[in-house]
């Protein structure tokens, strides 16, 4: 059976696909995101938010991502999720939190469809 190159692919209806033209599309978020691998940076972050966004250079749809808290929006802005990882921990967010933005649920909502899905 022939396998169909990726371009050609249908995509999966809701999900954005991380490829070389969204790491493109995001490339000053996501090098900001890995920044956060140093306490100083996620500090500097959290003192100035606009000041670390134009900093790296982040488009005024990345910003507007970031300042929303929406991983979604952030993901569709370019950004990678094992990057943006970073940037939720900093907000606070947890792995519940972005699975429940991801699905459209409610985060208690998410982790009782987590715990029923672990009783099967």
């Amino acid at each position: 059976m022939r396998q169909t190159p990726h371009a050609e692919q249908a995509p999966i209806p809701g999900t954005t696909i991380f490829d070389g033209r969204m790491a493109m599309k995001g490339y000053a978020l996501n090098k900001m995101c890995f920044s956060f691998n140093e306490k100083a940076n996620r500090d500097a972050f959290l003192q100035d938010e606009e000041g670390y966004m134009d900093r790296y250079g982040l488009n005024e749809e990345q910003k507007q991502a970031v300042r929303s808290r929406v991983v979604l929006a952030m993901i569709a802005a370019g950004g990678n999720i094992y990057y943006l990882a970073k940037l939720a921990g900093i907000f606070g967010l947890t792995v519940q939190d972005v699975g429940a933005q991801q699905t459209g649920m409610s985060v208690e909502d998410f982790k009782a469809m987590l715990v029923e899905a672990g009783r099967h």
